[in-house]
């Protein structure tokens, strides 16, 4: 069960909270929330019981319970077959299990562009210049061929 794990805060389904809910750890939440949620870099997951009216950002976002609000997943978000989700997704990916109730709009990110394109294409140079010999070679084959 790795709903329980210790590494990760727990909002048990007695806990109501009205407000701003942040945090620099990953959230289990079997509460009900009211107001927006911030987790950048963790994740959050809504446990079967939780219940959210609420914006709700983090890097990646597992949704069992009801949630009416959008979600930015940066990374990933997931309705599993329990979910209820009334509002926008915004992610990279995203998982929708058979069963699960989803009424909104999807807006796929492209992952953030790296610095390294600029290695890639110094890279791609000798590629480049290895495959100008192919065409010499099958052009020197030619004349062997005419002499038959």
């Amino acid at each position: 069960m790795d709903n329980y794990r210790s590494d990760v805060a727990h909002i048990g389904k007695s806990v109501v909270v009205k407000g701003e809910l942040s945090g620099s750890e990953d959230l289990y939440l079997d509460g009900e929330v009211e107001g927006s949620i911030e987790l950048r870099s963790h994740s959050l997951t809504i446990g079967p019981n939780g219940r959210v009216k609420a914006n709700v950002s983090a890097k990646e976002v597992v949704i069992q319970g009801k949630v009416e609000g959008n979600i930015r997943g940066t990374d990933r978000v997931e309705l599993r077959k329990s979910a209820v989700l009334n509002g926008d997704i915004s992610t990279q990916r995203i998982v929708i299990e058979d069963g699960a109730f989803f009424k909104g709009s999807i807006d796929i990110q492209k992952p953030e562009a790296k610095p390294e394109p600029a290695k890639v294409s110094a890279a791609t140079a000798p590629a480049a210049s290895a495959s100008i010999p192919t065409p010499v070679t099958s052009s020197a084959q030619a004349p062997l061929l005419d002499r038959n």
